[in-house]
């Protein structure tokens, strides 16, 4: 599936990814390949995503790596959108 997190400031990845995690509201959860459509709004949390991922050099302060090698970005709030194998984070 292709992930696509954008900043305020900057579209901080875009790429092909195996599953992503955030924080929604009402609990952590996951996508993975094909998932349903979804929006939903995002709080305080870590959004985590794996795959073979090429993080943009400006961009790679932001991210740290997870135990299990994901990926992993800290945000304050935000909202989430997946449909037609796209997801896309909008990220504070």
């Amino acid at each position: 599936m292709y992930l696509e997190i954008v900043s305020p400031e900057a579209t901080l990845f875009s790429g092909e990814v195996t599953s992503v995690t955030v924080p929604g509201v009402e609990g952590e959860f996951q996508m993975l390949n094909n998932h349903a459509a979804i929006v939903s709004l995002l709080q305080e949390g870590n959004v985590s995503f794996q795959g073979n991922v090429t993080l943009e050099e400006e961009h790679e302060t932001k991210f740290t790596k997870g135990s299990k090698g994901e990926f992993v970005l800290a945000i304050s709030s935000g909202t989430v959108e997946m449909s037609e194998n796209k997801v896309i984070v909008l990220a504070d």
